[in-house]
């Protein structure tokens, strides 16, 4: 069974770009129960090195610690806060949203105001406000009041949502992407520690904000193979067209052939494909080639890696909060642990 607790505070964690601490230190004790090489590197990366018999490749799996956030940009002589995004957030999404601000002297919740519809003039009523023109009112009246709680400009700040589980084999929480993917890649070290498999676990940094904390990691790591482990965007919902659906809860990890960033090596994306089918692991492949994962950054390090994406399907990344399936994450589970072996030449 898989650790749910652990996925919840994971997801509760606060992590946006550059600020993971919180992440790590969940991560770090949970992966210090597993193996005994474990180093925080110059850019914040977690690195867990598990080592097996002598002449079998080396593989590295990764889950990205950060989620999208926000950097407050202006404090405003009536204490309300300007903010700009983190990673891919669109303002369609935004107003209205509670928000978690943390600066180096404190933390406060906010909420994203907006002007209420009795005075809002019909032709402003359909239409979003750009980001440049929100603001966050976490309740001061002016900027001596907000610096007083420890909030300043670069202070950072996150969706507020608290994880829950709805029932039926569904969850619900803020950062899916990628704080299922750090679920996963604790759950497969535990099952891979006493195999003859060379893994190094990475919990990386900055994925959000272009694949910054793989790209390092992958440099001294030296991997002959990489996995990354995504949570990545299912569609199955009333208003996407059956044909724009990129991925379906309940229908199995997803295999990235290309997207934005990568396309997937040869021999990765046959293993990947013929280990799910010979173990009858349902999956699924990611039909729109778009936005990027760790895997992006490794595949071009040094004279290039040959690396591959499995995610777990999540709706509504990228926003306040996610649903999964916990059908998904073990199926993933699964996947990711027989391509480790598959690689390492353990499982033929």
């Amino acid at each position: 069974m898989i650790n749910l607790k652990l996925l919840e505070k994971l997801s509760n964690a606060y992590g946006p770009p550059g600020h993971e601490e919180e992440v790590r230190r969940i991560m770090e004790e949970e992966l210090r129960k597993i193996v005994g090489k474990i180093e925080v590197d110059v850019m914040g990366n977690l690195i867990a090195e598990k080592q097996g018999s002598q002449g079998k490749p080396k593989i590295m799996i990764t889950a990205h610690m950060d989620e999208v956030g926000f950097i407050i940009t202006n404090i405003s002589e009536k204490g309300f806060l300007n903010f700009h995004p983190l990673g891919g957030v669109i303002p369609t999404i935004i107003p209205g949203q509670t928000m978690k601000i943390r600066g180096d002297g404190g933390e406060a919740i906010g909420i994203v105001g907006s002007t209420p519809p009795h005075i809002t003039p019909p032709e402003r009523r359909d239409k979003i406000p750009p980001i440049e023109e929100m603001y966050i009112d976490i309740g001061a009246t002016s900027q001596e009041e907000v610096k007083a709680r420890g909030i300043n400009i670069g202070a950072t700040a996150v969706f507020h949502t608290e994880y829950r589980e709805l029932g039926l084999g569904y969850i619900m929480g803020k950062a899916f992407d990628d704080r299922i993917g750090c679920l996963i890649l604790v759950e497969a070290m535990k099952r891979l520690i006493d195999t003859d498999a060379n893994i190094t676990a990475v919990a990386t940094v900055q994925e959000e904000v272009g694949l910054r904390g793989a790209r390092t990691a992958a440099w001294t790591v030296n991997p002959n193979y990489a996995i990354a482990i995504e949570g990545t965007f299912a569609a199955d919902t009333p208003e996407v067209k059956p044909t724009q659906i990129p991925a379906k809860l309940r229908g199995g990890p997803v295999i990235t052939i290309a997207d934005a960033g990568m396309i997937t090596h040869p021999k990765i994306l046959k293993t990947i494909v013929k280990t799910a089918e010979e173990n009858r692991i349902p999956y699924q492949f990611k039909k729109i080639p778009t936005g990027s994962t760790d895997a992006a950054a490794i595949h071009l390090t040094r004279s290039g890696i040959p690396s591959g994406a499995i995610a777990v399907p999540c709706r509504y990344i990228h926003g306040p909060a996610a649903i999964a399936h916990i059908s998904d994450i073990e199926a993933t589970i699964n996947l990711i642990i027989k391509v480790a072996l598959k690689l390492s030449g353990i499982e033929k």
